[in-house]
């Protein structure tokens, strides 16, 4: 084999060892995948997509309202919505939800997973807990019923992408 052949295959092998190193670090530390499991969050994710979520964003920031977040416990993960923060009082009352006393929102959500929501708390939020729900009220296992208060170091990233099937790739809202 001549050298400049050998200098080529040297190319190529550090040339992939990097782009695997490059994978592993951003896999692990910044972007992972879940696949939605059940009918909970419909209308925004349906069972069997597959979303890429951020890792990193919660080690800088902390989870927002409105923020769909994967859960970490320890017989399978959940992707659902935040509804309350630490400190938050939370309350259904005639299918409207109300943070605060304040009536929220959610242009996420249709008549149809709205019409299920039963009347609820109020709650109050302890600190560093939150209030999470699935979009499809009626059928979600979430804060009401089953996961309880999160606690903050439960929720390991923030879904950002819908990645599969790929005629749904989009951005997540």
């Amino acid at each position: 084999m001549s050298e400049q052949a050998k200098n080529e295959w040297l190319e190529w092998i550090k040339a992939i060892a990097i782009a695997v190193a490059l994978a592993f670090i951003l896999r692990t530390f910044f972007f992972a995948t879940s696949i939605v499991e059940g009918a909970s969050m419909n209308p925004t994710l349906e069972s069997g997509e597959r979303v890429m979520f951020n890792k990193i964003i919660y080690y800088l920031d902390e989870p927002h309202y409105g923020d769909i977040v994967i859960i970490e416990r320890p017989s399978k993960n959940y992707v659902k919505r935040v509804i309350g923060q630490p400190g938050d009082t939370v309350e259904f009352r005639e299918n409207q939800l109300f943070v605060n006393d304040q009536a929220q929102e959610q242009t996420y959500l249709d008549d149809q997973t709205m019409s299920g929501t039963r009347d609820f708390g109020p709650v109050d939020v302890p600190e560093g807990r939150y209030f999470v729900l699935g979009d499809n009220r009626s059928i979600s296992k979430d804060s009401r019923n089953g996961l309880g208060f999160v606690n903050e170091d439960e929720i390991i990233g923030r879904t950002e992408l819908i990645i599969y099937p790929f005629n749904e790739i989009s951005l997540t809202k």
